[in-house]
């Protein structure tokens, strides 16, 4: 079965996110310790990369091109476009690479399902699993709830040697968030 939208195509009507304050805490924080699972197979402790900037772009859920969103959303402000943004930050790699920065995305789905966007996408970087919400939990990273879901507010996370020194939030539209990234990179390098 078919969805009945484009899963790579953000739509030109979604309500745009407002910033609520709750990232204003994170710059200048030290990443937690915590053994995340990957789609490579193995665990990743994110406050132990210390060799360049880590860019942690956290997102709602992705879909797939099989199965309808959750029901209204589209009406959530900021849900919508985990699909085009993955593809974005793909199509950028190389120069986030060449910026000195390493990619990961993160999401509070199962490391199983990732691992199907991972494959469809194509993406040359890992996706971490929070599942459990300890990562999110640990620094009180905003959440919202959907069918009995709890999920990450769309955020992006720069980071040196284990400290948050940039948070992207909200991010909008979705796809636009490498390019931010990138311009952020180039004037903050090391």
């Amino acid at each position: 079965m078919a969805r009945s939208d484009d899963i790579y195509v953000v739509p030109r009507d979604l309500p745009v996110p407002e910033d609520d304050g709750a990232c204003d805490h994170l710059a200048g924080m030290r990443l937690p310790s915590l053994a995340l699972p990957a789609t490579s197979g193995r665990t990743v402790d994110l406050s132990r990369e210390n060799e360049r900037h880590l860019v942690v772009y956290c997102y709602p859920r992705s879909g797939r091109p099989d199965e309808e969103p959750p029901a209204g959303w589209n009406a959530i402000p900021g849900a919508r476009g985990c699909t085009p943004q993955a593809g974005a930050f793909r199509d950028h790699h190389r120069q986030l690479e060449a910026a000195n920065a390493r990619v990961y995305g993160l999401s509070t789905q199962s490391t199983a399902y990732q691992q199907e966007l991972v494959e469809r996408l194509h993406l040359p970087f890992e996706v971490l699993s929070d599942a459990e919400l300890h990562f999110a939990g640990a620094l009180g990273l905003p959440t919202f709830q959907v069918q009995s879901m709890t999920l990450i507010k769309r955020l992006t996370i720069i980071a040196f040697a284990g400290i948050i020194e940039k948070v992207f939030y909200p991010v909008f539209p979705p796809h636009s968030n490498p390019q931010e990234v990138l311009h952020w990179l180039s004037t903050h390098s090391r």
